[in-house]
């Protein structure tokens, strides 16, 4: 009988000891997890400080078509040389209501769930944390990164610097990225010297960049331009661009 207790004793240490030895192993991984997660974090504000006067370098994007192609076109200029009725295009065309909301429209993804998530409701500042912070592609992971980020990005940056690196690091054919670059290359003047027509139909190719043409537009691209140089003037009468223009 005392060795059947001495046995059963020693199974017990054994397996408090294994639970300890588990205990002890979950709370290092929280640990190391929670010290990952706010390293992950402060870089990213330290980031999001560093970009409010600082351009960023690349993206991720743009990495990847540089590998991709070889070479990308990319020219940064800053908004004060692009001209106004270019950021009024991009506004209406992408986010109308980019002066009113502190990141996220919520009219917009009302009318999105209503249309069963056909279309899209990401704000100019959501693509933005999209294009310099993250990556293409959906996923439930990098949309929870991305909604989580906005905020920081509204807080610290302007309006107008909001706008100004989306400019510049949006997507506007392949291989081209920023509207100067596209300027250039698609109408040989600068952003500066756009027409509305040009600007509108820069504009109107965004969704998809790659798969519309800026010089050689479909019925569909010059309606949808022609849609967006009307809000463009809408938005100007309405106040609605006021945070951006001077």
């Amino acid at each position: 009988m005392a060795k059947k207790a001495a046995r059963k004793t020693r199974g017990k240490k054994k397996q408090a000891s294994r639970s300890n030895r588990l205990s002890h192993g979950i709370a290092w991984t929280r640990r190391w997890a929670l010290r990952g997660a706010l390293t992950v974090a402060a870089i990213f504000v330290g980031l999001v400080l560093l970009f409010s006067v600082v351009n960023p370098p690349v993206t991720h994007t743009i990495w990847s078509e540089w590998r991709r192609l070889g070479r990308v076109e990319r020219d940064w200029i800053p908004i004060e040389e692009i001209a106004p009725i270019m950021a009024r295009s991009v506004v209406a065309a992408e986010d109308a209501n980019f002066c009113l909301h502190w990141g996220f429209d919520v009219e917009a993804i009302r009318g999105a769930l209503e249309d069963g998530g056909t279309r899209g409701a990401s704000t100019i500042t959501q693509q933005v944390v999209k294009n310099v912070f993250l990556w293409q592609g959906r996923s439930w992971f990098r949309k929870a990164l991305e909604t989580s980020m906005t905020p920081v990005v509204e807080i610290v940056w302007s309006k107008q610097r909001i706008l100004e690196i989306y400019l510049n690091v949006a997507e506007t054919g392949q291989g081209v990225f920023g509207v100067e670059a596209a300027a250039q290359k698609y109408y040989g003047v600068s952003a500066a010297k756009m027409s509305p027509v040009q600007a509108a139909r820069l504009a109107a190719i965004l969704p998809s960049p790659r798969n519309r043409s800026v010089t050689d537009p479909s019925v569909r691209t010059r309606r949808r331009a022609a849609s967006i140089l009307d809000g463009a003037a809408t938005i100007r009468a309405d106040g609605r661009a006021a945070c951006f223009e001077d």
